[in-house]
């Protein structure tokens, strides 16, 4: 790779993290990134155990289990034991779940959309073919277990 690509990979990576900023401030919504990240994981990949779901958002498993917790009280998610080993817990998302991740996205496009109404058609296509590289070459990412 090409010192240009990395840099193109880095403005990328640094535009990506000023978007979330701005829709966090823009939403006003308080629910920690951690749940969105969990309800996306799971709707994504399906039920998973507490430590992969942990390291699949990066947060620690005594953290994690605090959110599941959380997340399980509020009807978010819920958990069930492991069929081939019952110390084990596997969470799923519920429908309840799904419903406020859905909701959170359409508020987050809504809350980012006004940022992006100037764009050109040109500009458009090169978000959307943005879009599809991303999601194409960043595959869900594997546990390492």
């Amino acid at each position: 790779m090409t010192h240009d690509h990395d840099r193109d990979i880095e403005r990328l990576i640094v535009a990506a993290h000023a978007l979330t900023r701005v829709a966090a401030l823009e939403t006003r919504n308080e629910t920690p990134a951690a749940q969105w990240r969990t309800l996306t994981i799971l709707r994504d990949r399906g039920p998973l155990r507490v430590g992969e779901i942990a390291s699949l958002s990066r947060v620690t498993q005594p953290g994690m289990t605090r959110l599941v917790g959380q997340m399980t009280e509020a009807g978010l998610i819920e958990r069930s034991t492991d069929a081939s080993d019952s110390r084990v817990t596997i969470v799923s998302v519920t429908p309840l779940g799904l419903e406020a991740l859905d909701t959170w996205l359409v508020q987050l496009t809504a809350a980012l959309a006004p940022h992006f109404e100037d764009l050109t058609d040109e500009e458009w296509s090169a978000v959307r073919t943005t879009a599809a590289v991303l999601s194409r070459k960043i595959p869900a990412v594997e546990v390492a277990r």
